[in-house]
């Protein structure tokens, strides 16, 4: 499935969430050591790229995602010196390297926002960001209804009266990007990294960055006023001259949850963003009718454009999908509910979540897996509440129980905590019965997660090319083929149904003449 014409066509990427990947110092908190430790278990993994969650120096409100500075490495997670080695030794490994930007939003402890802060209303400081003063008679009440995504309003008030916005956290001021020199500057920066050696950028919050300028009030659920503002294409064809003017295809990937596709696929025009994230496709239930329908949507979108698709299962921010594909229920994904209460069976969710991995390895397009996905990690749902750190949790007053179960720390090796992932406790508990799901235990097991994944991602980079044709094999088995002499098929259904022709490449259970329920296979044919 290798394309020639652009690695990122159908690269497989990994994401690493930097906390909770290893920990080379020992003080419970992954770092830049630790991933440098542990770049051989990528580079047998078989991936092409890695994506790294925000380095920068932060305070950690967000998970890193409050950047304070944005052309340096976050002291916790080592040294500029070291994310430039990180970068050189991955290259040496064919691997790439693509980081976060955070374009919308920066800390309350950059020196922007501090400045802003002390130089008062009206000033240039204040106009990096949206300032406002407030309504009503004394101006005690918000600019407008706009609800944080994290929980509360969209607005805080500081000593001056003023109000600020912030589309998260309090301590995540949104940047104006009707302000030339917020261009300026994150322009600069992008030409900081790639100088670096950067081969990309994963583009935070990527549909945004531009508000409506009226900041009027909305109705519930409507996001068109600080969302897919026709402004940002002109930012993105920006940034893509600066991509463009570097050699060994430097990507932009935009995390954008729209709700139209069509309209996140403009994104991807030939003069804009390389790719997006799929999250239709990340939030769809365990439902044939359903998967097919998203994939059709999902191939039709980027081919009007010439964009490949981008396939993806789990992420930083969301369940892992072994826990929802094994929960009693609905097997989907939405922020508005996490569905953290519903029963969980992880022995059909591990069943479907390797059906589901074979899936994402053979659909045309690119993809990205998530750490710990590849060891069929679940969904740690009783950390206690004392030792939450996700300001979700904290905003919403826990009726959120936020995304710490989906960053608890990677275990390596070992039979009890932390398994390898440092010499001291990690950041936040892991699991027991983890022992089992280290990558170590899993690396002997044929019959792991991790064998699956390593000859999938194998077998993949020899699979033909070539547009995705539909089969019909019986009612709940998605079926189609791809290039000459490639067959998958996916069984839904609740009963058994017959292999199509062919030679078996890779299967996700065992089969028998029969393909059984919850189960994938690759044919060759």
């Amino acid at each position: 499935m290798t394309d020639k014409t652009g690695w990122w066509r159908s690269a497989a990427i990994y994401q690493v969430y930097i906390r909770s990947f290893a920990d080379g110092n020992g003080d419970g908190v992954g770092d830049l050591a630790g991933v440098r430790a542990r770049l051989d278990h990528l580079a047998d993994l078989g991936i092409d790229a890695i994506w790294f969650t925000p380095w920068y120096p932060s305070p950690m409100d967000d998970g890193g995602y409050d950047v304070a500075d944005f052309r340096d490495i976050e002291p916790l997670f080592g040294t500029l010196a070291e994310a430039e080695a990180l970068i050189a030794e991955a290259h040496t490994r064919d691997i790439r390297v693509i980081i976060d930007i955070v374009p919308n939003h920066c800390s309350d402890e950059h020196r922007w926002f501090q400045a802003a802060l002390a130089a008062g209303p009206g000033s240039p400081e204040r106009q990096r960001f949206w300032f406002r003063p407030g309504r009503g008679p004394d101006g005690a009440e918000p600019p407008n209804n706009w609800k944080s995504r994290f929980g509360g309003s969209a607005w805080t008030r500081v000593p001056d009266g003023e109000w600020y916005l912030h589309l998260y956290s309090s301590r995540q001021p949104d940047f104006n990007w009707d302000n030339p020199e917020i261009r300026t500057e994150f322009e600069d920066v992008l030409r900081f990294w790639f100088d670096r050696g950067v081969d990309g950028f994963r583009i935070d919050v990527a549909d945004g960055l531009v508000k409506d300028p009226h900041l009027p009030d909305v109705d519930d659920g409507d996001e068109t006023p600080f969302s897919d503002q026709e402004a940002l294409h002109e930012i993105y064809r920006s940034w893509r001259k600066i991509a463009d003017s570097y050699g060994g295809e430097r990507v932009l990937v935009g995390e954008m949850w729209l709700p139209d596709m069509s309209r996140a696929a403009r994104y991807l025009r030939r003069d804009e963003l390389h790719s997006a994230f799929n999250f239709d496709f990340l939030v769809c239930p365990w439902d044939c009718a359903r998967f097919r329908d998203v994939i059709t949507r999902t191939l039709r979108a980027h081919d009007e454009v010439g964009a490949p698709a981008a396939w993806v299962l789990s992420n930083h921010d969301v369940t892992r999908h072994v826990t929802r594909y094994g929960r009693q229920g609905d097997t989907g994904f939405s922020f508005a509910n996490r569905l953290h209460e519903l029963p969980v069976d992880r022995e059909l969710g591990t069943r479907r979540a390797r059906a589901a991995a074979l899936l994402t390895l053979a659909l045309p397009g690119g993809l990205y897996v998530y750490q710990g996905e590849e060891l069929g990690l679940w969904e740690v749902l009783d950390i206690p509440d004392e030792l939450r750190q996700d300001p979700v949790f904290a905003r919403t007053h826990g009726t959120d129980p936020g995304r710490d179960g989906c960053r608890v720390p990677i275990p390596w090796s070992g039979d009890e905590p932390p398994f390898g992932f440092g010499s001291g406790d990690a950041w936040l508990p892991q699991p027991a019965a983890w022992s089992a799901y280290t990558a170590e235990a899993e690396a002997a097991d044929p019959a792991s997660m991790l064998s699956l994944y390593r000859s999938g991602l194998r077998i993949r980079r020899e699979l033909p090319p070539g547009p995705l044709d539909w089969l019909s094999l019986g009612e709940g088995v998605l079926a189609f083929r791809i290039g000459p002499g490639f067959t998958f098929a996916l069984n839904f259904s609740a009963a058994p149904v017959p292999l199509p022709d062919g030679e078996i490449l890779l299967a996700s259970g065992p089969v028998d003449g029969e393909l059984p329920t919850d189960t994938a296979v690759w044919l060759r044919s």
